[in-house]
């Protein structure tokens, strides 16, 4: 499954959406910091998720000031960052990902790392470790046109992100200068675990729609099956970032942090079944 001539995945992030539609479900995303709780612990965590039943998996690249995550993030990337998580193991870990389980791995990053790294650098070392693109969360769309030619040679998705406070033009523009698909930020605020994600993503998720036939996924908040399910009544995709992360930090060993992850993958994965 790797990719062919330095091709990254974006088709093969396209065919697992369109087929978890065909499924009539949501697709499950899940997101893993690089480097946690080390680069290998942080691989086999990946594996896991997709064992557990993610279609699609996220990799942070761990930085110090990250604007959009929440606590339980911030502390996984402060114990990566300590460990000496470099970009080049950001892409090993796409690279094993992707080798071992033949499923779309993206990169979600700030844009100041990328930008130090050299775009060109970046894009096709990512590209040649299969990666199916990026999730940049903080690059403005009116800066983007270096960073997406460069994905684009390279095959890879550029996934934006809206929130609830994107008015519709806005969006319009957002949507269409990105691939793959949307990220939808359920909420404003920063990434954790919330008893309600409701109607203000619902909301997005329409007026995002609107704009593009982009898939739409909905991240920031769902933590459990019951959360899961409500978003994919209305979402493409569900995405789940600090529950992982959560149950990795609070396990007593990576081995039993590996069984968790793959529990609460394989719950959620029933949760995004609509039926």
């Amino acid at each position: 499954m790797t990719s062919t001539h330095g091709r990254g995945n974006i088709e093969l992030l396209s065919a697992t959406l369109a087929k978890a539609k065909s499924e009539d479900r949501a697709a499950l995303v899940a997101y893993l910091p690089a480097g946690f709780p080390t680069v290998d612990g942080g691989i086999e965590a990946v594996k896991a998720v997709i064992a557990g039943g993610a279609d699609v998996v996220e990799i942070g690249l761990p930085h110090s000031d990250p604007v959009l995550d929440g606590p339980v993030i911030q502390t996984a990337d402060d114990i990566a960052l300590r460990g000496g998580v470099k970009i080049a193991d950001v892409i090993r870990t796409v690279r094993e990902a992707h080798e071992a389980t033949g499923a779309p791995v993206l990169v979600m990053t700030y844009w100041n790392p990328i930008d130090r790294y050299g775009v060109e650098r970046f894009t096709s070392e990512l590209a040649a470790a299969g990666g199916a693109g990026c999730i940049l969360p903080d690059l403005p769309v009116q800066e983007s046109a270096l960073w997406r030619e460069h994905a684009e040679k390279h095959g890879l998705a550029t996934v934006f992100v809206v929130a609830p406070s994107s008015k519709d033009a806005r969006l319009a523009t957002i949507t269409a200068a990105g691939s793959g698909f949307v990220y939808a930020a359920s909420l404003m605020g920063v990434t954790g675990t919330r008893e309600s994600v409701g109607n203000q993503a619902a909301d997005l998720v329409r007026r995002t729609r609107a704009t593009s036939d982009l898939p739409v996924c909905v991240g920031l908040g769902v933590s459990n099956a019951l959360q899961a399910k409500e978003v994919a009544g209305f979402a493409d995709g569900v995405i789940v970032g600090s529950a992982f992360v959560k149950l990795l930090l609070d396990a007593p060993d990576l081995p039993s942090g590996l069984d968790a992850v793959r529990a609460l993958a394989g719950e959620l994965a029933e949760g995004v079944r609509r039926s």
